[in-house]
């Protein structure tokens, strides 16, 4: 390895290592409020969190492309030292998260029951999910504005900020849950009370940092370049793309809810507890994908092949390693992570026994990550939106084919097929970015 490669891998790990500190303390939070109901009496409370937790990743992580589109236009605009698209792409995308929010808290009542429409838990579940989702409802202006904060900060590689951000709300929300229901006894209430007021408490430390990580870059905000119609457009038009692709991902992670649901409570609380296994993998290799999508991000400003191709790789080779880590640990240490979560025997019995499935996650998941990761950077978000309605409609097909004949079995297969169509799908695509390239590193 010469020492430009070597360089450019030590430059990954520096803004990777960050970004997962960063990342992981999101399952871990999950991991929190799993644990706290986990050892309530009775598998129902389990069940609750994991269908409200599924019915706010259609309503924000729906929304995920603040972050993940902000990344990407912040990135090109600092490989291009373009000072003044840099903070109109900030500005563009707190307003459009502040225009979301509102429209979602104002329309609360018809999408509750559409959500919960879903999901055919027993009643007690749905009753304490209900009162989870009424309380989350109300932090959606402050989750919306986290997430173009947090864009911001990568975008601009100011990863020591965007993990002081993480880590303040994540560790709050932590420290609440812990007060809310072992010592309060609030319950679900208290674990959705936790989040939202640990959301509105990084508002105002997010959009500090990112003021910070601007003021360097000489430039300025001005109305209109925010509304530019050329940029804006493209920025509706990716954001779009990048919303349908959000959309069809967590469609996935319901429907494989919902499935377990209609097998019964303890299969709905054995998978929440093992699903914990594959947020937190998801997390920590994201942090090697969010790296490329800054690096790559600047690589496509700066019109640089090189810069691309060797952020490619140089990510793709630690997320490898640590994947491969992941499945060890889960191999090994499983049954304790399992003990750790939940203290009802009947759950832990059955998520053993489903517990290859967990182990194996790993090495299927990273290729769909990293390409995310890649196609994020460069803006291509009809690319991302195309893959993922693909994957989307196979992976209905393998639930429908696989989960009558092997039950819950069948229901991880499908999700592993899932996984998989999302990296071949992707990687169908990887050739004609990087050819275009040599073309105008524009939106796509």
């Amino acid at each position: 390895m010469n020492g430009a490669a070597s360089g450019e891998y030590r430059r990954v790990l520096r803004l990777a290592l960050p970004i997962i500190l960063s990342n992981v303390s999101v399952p871990l939070l999950g991991a929190v409020d799993t644990a706290v109901v986990g050892h309530l009496p009775g598998p129902q409370y389990l069940g609750a969190v994991a269908i409200g937790a599924t019915v706010f990743s259609f309503l924000y992580w729906g929304f995920g492309f603040l972050r993940m589109a902000t990344t990407g236009f912040v990135a090109q605009a600092v490989g291009r030292r373009d000072g003044d698209e840099l903070r109109a792409a900030i500005a563009r995308a707190l307003v459009i998260g502040f225009a979301v929010s509102l429209a979602l808290i104002a329309f609360q009542a018809p999408i509750g029951w559409a959500a919960f429409a879903l999901f055919e838990a027993s009643r007690e579940v749905e009753e304490l999910a209900r009162i989870y989702f009424d309380v989350r409802i109300w932090g959606a202006p402050a989750t919306l504005a986290n997430y173009a904060c947090l864009g911001a900060l990568l975008g601009m590689q100011r990863v020591k900020a965007a993990l002081l951000l993480q880590l303040w709300m994540n560790g709050l929300n932590i420290a609440l849950d812990l007060l809310f229901v072992p010592v309060l006894g609030w319950g679900v209430w208290g674990v959705a009370l936790a989040t939202v007021i640990a959301e509105y408490a990084a508002v105002a430390v997010g959009l500090a940092l990112v003021a910070r990580g601007v003021r360097p870059i000489a430039g300025r905000l001005t109305r209109n370049q925010v509304l530019a119609p050329e940029r804006l457009s493209g920025t509706l038009a990716v954001n779009r793309d990048i919303f349908i692709r959000t959309v069809c991902l967590i469609a996935a992670f319901a429907l494989f809810t919902a499935e377990g649901a209609r097998m019964g409570d303890l299969t709905l609380a054995a998978n929440a507890v093992l699903m914990n296994f594959q947020t937190f993998m998801a997390y920590a290799l994201d942090g090697f994908a969010q790296a490329a999508e800054a690096l790559i991000g600047a690589a496509v400003g700066a019109r640089d092949r090189a810069a691309f191709r060797a952020a490619v790789r140089a990510s793709t080779v630690w997320a490898t390693v640590l994947a491969v880590a992941f499945a060890a640990t889960y191999a090994l240490a499983g049954a304790v992570l399992i003990g750790v979560l939940t203290g009802l025997p009947e759950v832990r019995a059955l998520a053993l026994a489903f517990l290859p499935w967990a182990a194996l996650s790993p090495a299927i998941s990273i290729w769909s990550f990293q390409l995310d990761g890649i196609f994020i950077g460069a803006t291509r978000g009809r690319d991302l939106r195309n893959a993922m309605l693909v994957s989307l409609a196979v992976y209905v097909a393998a639930v429908a084919t696989l989960v009558p004949p092997l039950g819950n079995h069948g229901l991880w297969l499908a999700f592993f097929v899932f996984m998989a169509t999302r990296a071949v799908t992707l990687a169908l695509r990887y050739p004609a970015l990087v050819r275009s390239l040599a073309g105008s590193p524009g939106i796509a």
